[in-house]
């Protein structure tokens, strides 16, 4: 069985990869909270759940910056096999700052800046720069 978030993640780079200009993959709810903490903080741009049932997509459109892509690349910390959970003071930049980590709380998907803010720490699910 495969991992659906770093399938999501890897579409994303390859659509990058080859200029595309919007992706669409089966949605789920976590696929969903985690396009739109990227969308919010403009690695992609706009999100959108289309269909109805067991058709349902998730379209996620790209952002490109003077011609290059937004997201240059991705790093999976927490995988089905083996679980990452930090506290809010055990999560450190990603990439000295100039990339972002987004972890799984109980206050839903959050940036590392945002569960240090919130004081809540939780799954570590990626780091994206």
């Amino acid at each position: 069985m495969t991992d659906p978030i770093s399938d999501m993640l890897a579409r994303i780079k390859n659509a990058y990869a080859v200029k595309k200009e919007a992706i669409a993959l089966p949605h789920s709810k976590m696929k969903q909270g985690l396009a739109q903490v990227l969308s919010r903080e403009g690695f992609v741009g706009e999100v959108e759940k289309k269909g109805r049932g067991t058709k349902r997509l998730l379209a996620i459109k790209l952002r490109y910056i003077d011609g290059e892509p937004a997201m240059i690349d991705f790093s999976r910390i927490s995988k089905p096999g083996q679980r990452v959970y930090v506290g809010h003071d055990g999560v450190a930049a990603a990439k000295r700052g100039f990339g972002m980590a987004i972890l799984s709380t109980p206050k839903g998907l959050l940036t590392e800046k945002e569960a240090r803010r919130e004081k809540v720490g939780g799954e570590l699910i990626c780091e994206i720069w």
